[in-house]
């Protein structure tokens, strides 16, 4: 199975929202949506995968809808007119809860997950490849579009979820660079909690870490560590029991001194999903919670190739790593 690095991820997009997708659909490309369903912005979301910008030709139209029960109908639009609905006659998302959807092309079909289960199978109406465009409507807020080129799931197998871990680099003014460097692949079907990678290179001015997940409803806390050898050089730790996000430092086990303070609200919440990016800077750690700016932390460990571990652990279920 062939597997190679793809475009970054949109971060908190809002609604609605069309984006690109770069080089089009093609064999193997999985594209991972992470949201939540919101309770009083209608009874239906959309997830179209478009021929250009244009609504008049749509390959995949994903249509969840709660009314009646609840059911999913799947869909091709050919210059403006739609052709015999497919229906699945059963709800696998709930209102106000976060979810996971991936769409994984295959040369006959898309084949959905939501929340890591088979859904459904979509049998190609048009040529895929001509398709690259995506865009989403309706009454979800969304944290998180990400993009893997993950090979083809064999003919008449399940379908297996491959995660993809790779490092990005960015540069000033662009918030969502490409990835550079080769993906180290992780084939597994879940991350494991808590997770160790290794961080190639280690950290330097540019180098980002992505990490998506969500907040178990019963959570106390969760933690995020960038670790030199038995060193923590930053120890990010929202705290739910304190309604706080602490950072510090750990050197020879002992713990500096705490920051607490936030120039905004806590910005993780029990049972949400979030995204966290954190940008390594000459000064110090920039980090942005669901594409929004939270906080700097100043390097307290100089050595900035030797933090080259990446820690992730407490009360959350980690459904997207890059580092």
């Amino acid at each position: 199975m062939a597997f190679c690095s793809s475009q970054p991820p949109y971060l908190n997009p809002g609604i609605p929202f069309s984006g690109k997708i770069q080089g089009g659909l093609q064999d193997g490309l999985k594209i991972t949506i992470n949201g939540t369903v919101l309770y009083c912005n209608g009874t239906r979301f959309a997830v179209n995968f478009h021929s250009g910008y244009s609504d008049k030709d749509i390959a995949l139209h994903f249509n969840p809808r709660f009314e009646e029960g609840g059911y999913v109908v799947c869909n091709t639009k050919q210059n403006g007119t739609w052709g015999p609905e497919e229906r699945k006659m059963h709800m696998p998302f709930q209102m106000g809860h976060p979810f996971e959807l991936c769409f994984l092309v295959d040369s006959g079909d898309f084949k959905v997950t939501v929340n890591g289960s088979h859904f459904v199978q979509y049998s190609h109406r048009v040529p895929f490849h001509r398709v690259d465009t995506l865009s989403i409507t309706g009454a979800v807020q969304l944290s998180f579009i990400g993009f893997q080129s993950t090979g083809v799931w064999p003919v008449n197998s399940a379908p297996i979820t491959q995660t993809v871990i790779h490092t990005v680099h960015s540069t000033p003014g662009q918030p969502f660079p490409n990835p550079v460097i080769p993906p180290v692949v992780y084939p597994t079907t879940t991350y494991p909690v808590p997770f160790f990678t290794s961080i190639p290179g280690g950290l330097y001015p540019s180098k980002s870490i992505f990490v998506s997940g969500t907040v178990l409803p019963t959570a106390q806390r969760f933690h995020i560590n960038l670790r030199s050898g038995c060193d923590i050089a930053f120890h990010l730790n929202p705290r739910f029991d304190e309604n706080v996000v602490v950072r510090n430092t750990q050197i020879n086990s002992s713990w500096g001194s705490e920051e607490r303070s936030l120039s905004r609200q806590m910005p993780f919440a029990r049972g949400r999903s979030f995204s966290v990016w954190i940008t390594c800077e000459g000064y110090g750690l920039k980090v942005a919670v669901d594409g929004q700016h939270l906080l700097e932390y100043s390097h307290r460990l100089k050595n900035l190739p030797a933090i080259n571990n990446l820690e992730v652990g407490g009360d959350i279920q980690l459904t997207h790593v890059q580092a």
